[in-house]
């Protein structure tokens, strides 16, 4: 697949708060087998997998979970 046609894929982006399922989900849409654990930090980079639909590829990116988006402090800017 050349670069022009992956930039043009669609691409489902998993984030939110840690323990919140994110990556049972991507397991579940991409057949992967990412571990899972009910404590926070299981996931700590991030994973790609594909997911098809009605013949649409899709790109699923697991990410990290967070508590924010925004910065609490300078050195987090």
């Amino acid at each position: 697949m050349n670069a022009a046609a992956i930039s043009r894929q669609p691409t489902i982006a998993l984030l939110g708060q840690p323990n919140s399922g994110k990556s049972t989900l991507f397991n579940g849409l991409t057949g992967a087998r990412q571990r899972v654990g009910d404590w926070p930090g299981k996931t700590v980079e991030k994973k790609e997998g594909y997911y098809v639909r009605d013949s649409v590829r899709y790109r699923v990116t697991d990410l990290p979970g967070t508590y924010s988006l925004s910065a609490n402090s300078e050195e987090e800017i």
